[in-house]
């Protein structure tokens, strides 16, 4: 074999295409099976999609750079069950347009951080990290306490729903409205959202400012909603614990 690799690296021609001919089967190894994911990932009857507040909020989650601090993927090992909760499961990220499962844990997984701490722990550990935890490294992000710009969100749904994401024409109709309607429990409008998202989602003012919509806002209720999609794994965590 040896011998082989040796005689290869002399024919510079030769060796390119064995690359390529490696390349290629361990590709088709890991595309092949993609071909039937719609049969392989069954995806919960209690599964939805991100409101529009939610989804502006992990836009500003991917913007700043969380998810190279922070995974989004309990593994099953038994010290990790212990940490977190039960494992995170593939139809969990079924509409995830991109998936942040991540790799890199400088800062806690956030898989189950929905509903762990209060709305005013997150806006308090966003804008100084180091009055709630002492020892954390995380940056302050003072900037998150602007306005939310709201002027694309119905086309980010618009995208979504062409990339499969089931939002359906209403939902894309009524993306601002909802968006505002979310941080209004009073709002003529929350009983649309409910109608259309569920009645788990959260309807509140994550910042505690009911007069303006912020980006904090945004992101803490997309932090809240970590886990919260679909109670599935919590089920299934259940009856395996029994």
């Amino acid at each position: 074999m040896l011998k082989l690799h040796y005689n290869l690296e002399k024919v510079s021609m030769g060796l390119v295409a064995a690359i390529i001919v490696a390349a290629s089967i361990g590709g088709i190894v890991e595309i092949a099976p993609l071909f039937t994911i719609d049969e392989t990932v069954e995806i919960p009857e209690d599964m939805r999609p991100n409101t529009p507040l939610e989804l502006a909020g992990r836009e500003i989650y991917i913007r700043e750079g969380c998810y190279a601090c922070h995974s989004q993927m309990v593994r099953s090992l038994a010290d990790e069950l212990d940490r977190y909760g039960p494992y995170s499961m593939t139809s969990e990220s079924a509409y995830d347009r991109p998936m942040l499962w991540g790799s890199k844990r400088t800062g806690p997984d956030l898989a189950r951080l929905g509903e762990k701490y209060s709305d005013s722990w997150h806006v308090q550990h966003l804008l100084d990290p180091r009055s709630v935890v002492p020892a954390s490294i995380m940056p302050s992000y003072s900037w998150l306490d602007q306005d939310l710009d709201v002027d694309l969100i119905k086309d980010q749904l618009m995208t979504l729903a062409k990339l499969g994401v089931p939002y359906n024409e209403e939902m894309i109709k009524q993306a601002r409205q909802d968006l505002f309607a979310q941080t209004q429990p009073d709002s003529d409008f929350v009983e649309g959202l409910n109608a259309r998202y569920g009645e788990r989602v959260a309807v509140r003012s994550f910042d505690g400012d009911v007069s303006r919509l912020t980006e904090l806002d945004a992101l803490v209720a997309y932090l809240q909603s970590l886990g919260q999609l679909t109670l599935q794994p919590y089920d299934l965590f259940e009856e395996v614990a029994q």
